[in-house]
């Protein structure tokens, strides 16, 4: 939660995702908390003895289940959250997105429209959550392999640098990929200002399967890594969506290296090893391409 709250959400396009607008390919990209806590408790919560994983497990049922409604009222809560923890944390002040509208019926089963800048504050809304402790928001991970080891090992990963792999590639294994920076020793103002991105680029999924891979940031091949550690940078995650006429999505996963390359002492490297490993469904995914560039 740390990952995805704090250090892979530092701006609004990272908490909530690239802008989708009309006449665009749809699929922009979802932002941190999409990819985790939301689509896996979608998951984690459907019924795999169902044909579809229904009721929470896919998009048409999810909401025939109470516990959607406190699912998306505890990310609704994180929302809330986010906006309080600083930096450059705010709602997007983008027209397209403050004037984007919706219909509902009201109490009295009258047809009203929303517009977006109308919910940002819940407490116009009616409601305030209770202040509770946050448990995740100083458990910042740490590295599992010592900066000693890391710096012996640079050179064995320069030279693989030379040695781009071939994209597309299809997810059927783990995939090793060496990504060259755009800038490296950036000051503390250069990171302020812009966030090194870690851009998987072309991610091309079945739309009805489940579908999960996870992101390592320079992992060595001689102990397990979990999220608990620095090198985790995140999680790729699609609940399934039955529909008749689209099959596939392709879509990109963006997520925030800058806090990973200070813990893990590389910031004088050149090139990043990007770890690519598939926990559900991999043979249904195909990588277009790794990059890394400076955000906003």
């Amino acid at each position: 939660m740390y990952r995805q709250m704090v250090s892979n959400s530092k701006t609004p396009r990272l908490f909530f995702g690239s802008p989708y607008r009309r006449g665009e390919d749809p699929n922009p990209g979802g932002g941190s908390i999409e990819g985790i806590p939301h689509v896996p408790v979608h998951v984690w919560t459907g019924d795999r003895t169902r044909p579809n994983t229904e009721n929470m497990g896919n998009f048409y049922s999810a909401a025939r289940d109470p516990i959607f409604y406190v699912h998306h009222s505890n990310i609704d809560r994180m929302w809330s959250v986010w906006k309080t923890l600083g930096g450059r944390r705010a709602d997007i002040s983008d027209p397209d997105y403050l004037d984007a509208s919706f219909l509902f019926y009201d109490e009295d089963a009258r047809m009203v429209r929303v517009k977006v800048r109308d919910c940002l504050d819940p407490r116009k809304l009616g409601y305030e959550y209770q202040g509770v402790d946050i448990p995740w928001l100083n458990s910042r991970p740490t590295p599992r392999v010592s900066s000693v080891l890391r710096k012996l090992k640079k050179l064995g990963r320069a030279n693989a640098a030379d040695s781009p792999a071939q994209f597309p590639a299809k997810l059927d294994q783990v995939l090793k990929v060496m990504v060259k920076r755009p800038k490296k020793k950036r000051s503390k103002k250069e990171k302020d200002e812009l966030e090194e991105v870690l851009v998987i680029e072309g991610i091309e999924v079945d739309r009805d399967s489940y579908v999960k891979f996870d992101v390592y940031i320079n992992d060595e091949d001689d102990v397990v890594t979990t999220a608990e550690n620095t090198e985790f940078a995140g999680s790729f995650v699609n609940v399934p969506h039955k529909h008749k006429n689209e099959k596939k999505i392709k879509t990109q996963l963006r997520l925030s290296i800058s806090d990973i390359m200070e813990d893990l002492d590389a910031e004088d490297d050149e090139h990043v090893l990007v770890t690519l490993v598939p926990t559900n469904g991999g043979d249904v995914v195909t990588i277009g391409g790794i990059k890394i560039e400076l955000d906003d």
